[in-house]
């Protein structure tokens, strides 16, 4: 059936479009909603896919999987959904908790997704129909919002997605995204704690930032709502005016080339475990970043070059118009985000110069701050941390003002050559990182299935409730 407008004009295979309604599988790896339209399950043939409708030029449009749209009290829960292709009116998103999209609005949506798969096997080029993002949801405000023991491969542009959020209150809590251009991606998004997860094999194993485009309000900022006090302030951190938080994750070989992209994500450069493209008052602690080749932690500005569509608000809100070779861009510079308590294991292997374990490149722009990025007990289990600027752990500056390194150092260098934006590199200038050759989509292994899924749900023909058997008496 039709999917709702914004973004996304495309169809979907379900549209859920009444608050409370629950969906549930029996078993996570044998309940599977199948984008194909024939072959064996999920296949990669292309002439067993379903592109959609097709519109009055002939292109097919697309087609989702489930839409949760702009009601509240709804979970989807213990099921798989596969190959679920992108067309000219959107689609491409497996499973998607949708406020709004592109409307600039956000909609008081509290949700559920539990043991929720989400994959795709097939790959006919960047410019052909693709699945692009596995689970997900955007415009939603006030929450609860929960992802919990979720898993999402093969998508080109991200496994996970939560953006166009100020006050998104989401939590994601033991989830893995891996083989896809980023683990996660989360696009002006504010108040979201990530935990206890897991995110391998991409290009870039998570990544927020803040961007001009559709999903308005920018800029990316952490802040709590109303600038209150985070309830849950980490173990030794000092921003307690922070919401957003990556905490007691695993991010690790986030140097794969060869996974599926499309759009905007196909420069991003392989080997980064997380990034924070010109995003503000986050916090990044207790984690583990193990073997990312280029970077474990890279914190920097977004220059972007979008421009939302029309009755978007402001353009370029929380960023500065600048002229950067030549190309107007918005420049969103990145501060007030505290780097803390991590652990580092063999990150910016690839060697070039400029990679470390930690790096960052901020200030000296009009939309700066004074309360600069602070960094303090990050660890290095082989030696002494590495990073650009050198000794970044040794200023505990929080709330002073700091500038990291500039776009015209090091840094800045590996970021233009890594992701080809502006061409290839010239060879022999220290600058190589791993190109795409085959894409390779692996099949998701079975996945932890929900342990009782007859727990708590009325009497029906898969969960029937046994009566009690009692001996009478005479």
């Amino acid at each position: 059936m039709a999917a709702a407008k914004g973004d996304d004009r495309a169809g979907a295979e379900f549209v859920v479009n009444m608050p409370g309604i629950h969906i549930r599988g029996m078993n996570r790896n044998r309940v599977w909603l199948d984008g194909t339209r024939s072959g064996p399950r999920c296949s990669p043939r292309a002439r067993d896919q379903n592109f959609g409708r097709r519109d009055r030029a002939g292109n097919p449009e697309g087609r989702s999987g489930l839409v949760v749209y702009k009601v509240s009290g709804v979970s989807i829960e213990n099921l798989s959904a596969c190959n679920f292709l992108s067309g000219d009116q959107g689609g491409g998103d497996a499973i998607w908790f949708d406020g709004g999209g592109a409307s600039g609005e956000q909609t008081t949506e509290s949700f559920r997704g539990a043991y929720l798969t989400a994959t795709s096997t097939f790959w006919a080029g960047a410019s052909a129909p693709s699945a692009t993002y596995g689970i997900y949801s955007s415009n939603t405000a006030g929450g609860p919002g929960v992802f919990v023991h979720d898993y999402a491969s093969n998508f080109s542009d991200s496994a996970f997605y939560v953006g166009a959020c100020p006050a998104c209150a989401v939590i994601l809590d033991a989830i893995h995204g891996e083989d896809s251009p980023e683990g996660f991606s989360g696009t002006n998004s504010g108040d979201i704690v990530i935990e206890n997860s897991e995110f391998d094999h991409n290009r870039d194993g998570f990544d927020t930032n803040s961007q001009n485009n559709d999903d308005a309000p920018s800029p990316q900022d952490g802040t709590c709502p109303a600038g209150a006090v985070n309830p849950r302030v980490p173990e030794n951190i000092e921003r307690i005016h922070s919401c957003w938080v990556f905490e007691d994750n695993y991010v690790h070989d986030n140097d794969n080339p060869n996974v599926p992209a499309t759009g905007v994500v196909y420069n991003i450069p392989t080997g980064t475990g997380l990034s924070v493209y010109g995003g503000r008052h986050d916090i990044v602690t207790h984690n583990r970043f193990v073997n990312n080749g280029a970077w474990g932690i890279l914190l920097a500005p977004e220059p972007d070059m979008e421009t939302p569509p029309p009755g978007l608000g402001e353009h370029c809100q929380g960023g500065s118009n600048l002229i950067l070779s030549g190309q107007g861009v918005c420049y969103f510079d990145d501060f007030a985000n505290e780097i803390a308590n991590n652990t580092f294991t063999h990150d910016g292997y690839f060697a070039n110069a400029g990679n470390a374990d930690i790096a960052e490149i901020s200030g000296d722009t009009p939309n700066s701050s004074s309360d600069g990025n602070c960094f303090h007990d990050n660890v290095d289990t082989a030696g002494p941390l590495t990073s650009q600027p050198a000794n970044i752990d040794s200023y505990k500056h929080c709330g002073q003002n700091y500038s990291g390194e500039t776009l015209a150092g090091p840094v800045g260098l590996q970021l233009a050559c890594g992701s080809r934006y502006f061409g290839s590199c010239p060879s022999g200038i220290g600058a190589n990182y791993p190109q795409p050759t085959d894409i390779v989509m692996p099949f998701p292994l079975s996945q932890t299935t929900m342990p009782s899924p007859c727990a708590g749900v009325p009497s029906n023909r898969w969960c029937r409730r046994q009566r009690r058997r009692g001996r009478s008496r005479t």
